[in-house]
């Protein structure tokens, strides 16, 4: 079982890498397309984590947010390997790690993480975010419908 986890992982960098190498081929930095009435393409730059956040901290952030992921992805490996048969416990790790590991490669590659995901209303936009931060938050999402649905017994 744990190789159908390590697999779906996988699954998750592969349309990570794939879908910004495509947006980065396409568009140049800050190049945008409007798709609908709240949806553009964009191609961004994060030099920090979600929202930006120590985007402006002068560069040691990138290897803190990559040891972090790094450390992460160790863990949630070892926790494949004890709950594998959890199906919606694994699945949401093997999202979560795919989507740690598809940002990781993008700091170690470039300095930076690649978002291309633009929702926005009216003037007001969300940041922009791309597969592997679809995957952790989805994954994060399962996390908490898991431990309400598959809660252990009291004694």
């Amino acid at each position: 079982m744990l190789n159908r986890w390590l697999a779906l992982a996988a699954v998750v960098i592969l349309l990570d890498q794939w879908s910004k190498a495509a947006i980065s081929n396409h568009f140049v930095y800050g190049e945008g397309m409007v798709v609908t009435s709240f949806f553009n393409l964009v191609l961004a730059h994060n030099m920090g984590a979600s929202f930006s956040m120590l985007s402006d901290a002068g560069g040691w952030q990138r290897w803190m947010f990559s040891a972090i992921a790094c450390v992460a992805s160790v863990w949630i490996f070892v926790l494949l390997r004890k709950h594998s048969q959890q199906k919606l416990f694994c699945f949401a790790l093997a999202f979560i790690m795919g989507g740690a590991l598809g940002n990781l490669i993008d700091r170690i590659e470039y300095g930076y993480v690649v978002d291309f995901l633009d929702f926005h209303w009216n003037e007001l936009h969300f940041a922009a975010f791309n597969v592997a931060d679809s995957a952790i938050t989805c994954g994060a999402a399962l996390l908490l419908w898991d431990s309400f649905v598959n809660k252990p017994e009291k004694a």
